[in-house]
């Protein structure tokens, strides 16, 4: 489908923002990693990697039915992780190669713009404050306050409502699988920048377009997607 299909065009851009904007992963990855370490399971890159994009209280669940411990509750643990992270964020975050050139670029097209994130809201602020670009978008949402996480579709179609479009007149960028399946379940279309490591997994062939980074995506995408 192309961008000017006029049974369909797009009418709203709506970005991911861990694994896409912010290069945020790696952080998540570390705060996990020294609290369930401290909780007895010891987790390498790719277990890890398996839970990239679902929302953090599923992903303590996941984690509990793998070796249940003894001590802190479950919202505990997720309290603790969020807490290592925002450290991380405060010392470490930065932008992805090629975010703020794709911000500017969706600005200049004239769509409204939302975030849709399965990150907790608090996180989500830290991090668009962190990064300067909270003003650039119209409407911001966390899945922490839907009945489901990504890949659930309920962010993507609360982000839509927010920009009053219908949801198939969404355009979402992603990274992980879980989002693309998410963004596609609400019937958006969807541009994919995998993270190298999850680059091969054959889900991504669901994606109206693939490229390889942010900074690989061309002038004229965007220049057909300007109102």
């Amino acid at each position: 489908m192309k961008l000017a299909d006029s049974s369909s065009p797009v009418r709203a851009i709506v970005f991911d923002l861990d694994g896409l904007l912010a290069d945020s992963e790696p952080l998540w990855r570390l705060a996990e990693r020294e609290v369930f370490g401290t909780l007895g399971l010891e987790l390498d890159e790719k277990a890890l990697s398996e839970t990239t994009g679902i929302r953090l209280d599923e992903v303590v669940r996941i984690r509990y039915r793998q070796k249940a411990w003894e001590g802190p509750s479950l919202e505990a643990v997720e309290n603790m992780i969020l807490d290592a992270l925002e450290g991380h964020i405060r010392a470490q975050g930065k932008a992805m190669p090629g975010a703020y050139d794709a911000v500017e670029a969706a600005r200049q097209t004239g769509l409204p713009m939302g975030l849709a994130s399965s990150s907790p809201m608090r996180v989500i602020q830290q991090q668009l404050e962190h990064l300067g670009i909270r003003d650039a978008f119209d409407a911001v949402h966390s899945a922490e306050k839907e009945s489901y996480g990504k890949p659930h579709p309920a962010v993507y179609l609360r982000t839509a409502e927010s920009l009053g479009i219908p949801a198939r007149n969404g355009l979402a960028f992603e990274d992980s699988l879980p989002g693309m399946v998410a963004a596609k379940a609400a019937t958006m279309r969807v541009v994919v920048v995998p993270d190298a490591e999850a680059a091969a997994a054959p889900g991504f062939g669901l994606a109206d377009w693939r490229f390889d980074s942010l900074q690989a995506i061309p002038a004229a995408f965007w220049n057909e997607l300007s109102v």
